[in-house]
């Protein structure tokens, strides 16, 4: 039993690393997803293209082989990560690009009667997309933004294969000491639906508070 208790402990001790990554990976995901977003939307060719060939590439590639060339080909070009952090700038710029299409999607979808009362108001283009737009279309992107927020979370399991002690890894050390799949493997199943659903329930609410007062914007 003691010996369980400290296997269990080791797991926990990984949970930690996981849910670490998975904030810190998804506030890098939602930087990127509205940089990138917004600059698809730009009427700057530049700015358009840049955001284009990031998401192209980013979802175009395995995250695999990201993680694999943010640990081992950067510190060929001068730039050496702790496996912590490949791992947060891999899942962050992976999830971010699915997640510049939702922002893009999501700023499209204001009707075209809101960007005319902005110009009635004489809002500039800042004005609008900052206090009519992005409001609006915020709420819109909530549901996919936790279904992307699940999946980065799941993502985090391709960190082990770096030697971050992840949950995952933590559940591979206790199997390799203990010869025993089942308890490990269950263990983190358990967690890692428990954290999937602390999203969701966080998603719902935040979506609920912020849907508070946007009825009458929605009617203009």
């Amino acid at each position: 039993m003691t010996d369980w208790s400290g296997y269990l402990a080791l797991i926990l001790q990984g949970a930690l690393v996981t849910a670490q990554l998975t904030v810190m990976g998804c506030a890098l995901a939602l930087v990127m997803a509205f940089i990138a977003g917004l600059g698809r939307l730009s009427r700057f060719f530049a700015l358009r293209a840049l955001a284009t060939a990031y998401i192209e590439f980013f979802r175009g590639t395995s995250i695999f082989v990201q993680l694999f060339w943010a640990y081992f080909v950067l510190p060929f070009m001068g730039i050496t990560l702790t496996p912590f952090q490949a791992g947060v700038l891999a899942l962050g710029l992976n999830v971010g690009a699915y997640g510049a299409e939702v922002v893009r999607g999501a700023v499209q979808s204001i009707g075209k009667e809101q960007r005319e009362a902005c110009v009635a108001l004489n809002l500039s283009r800042f004005q609008a997309m900052r206090y009519v737009i992005l409001p609006q279309a915020f709420l819109t992107m909530l549901p996919t933004f936790c279904n992307n927020a699940i999946e980065l979370l799941k993502a985090t399991a391709v960190v082990s294969l770096i030697s971050l002690t992840d949950m995952t890894f933590q559940a591979q050390v206790v199997r390799a000491q203990t010869g025993n799949t089942l308890v490990p493997f269950g263990t983190i199943l358990l967690i890692y639906f428990v954290m999937a659903m602390t999203i969701s329930t966080f998603m719902r609410w935040l979506e609920r508070r912020l849907a508070r007062g946007l009825d009458g914007v929605r009617t203009v």
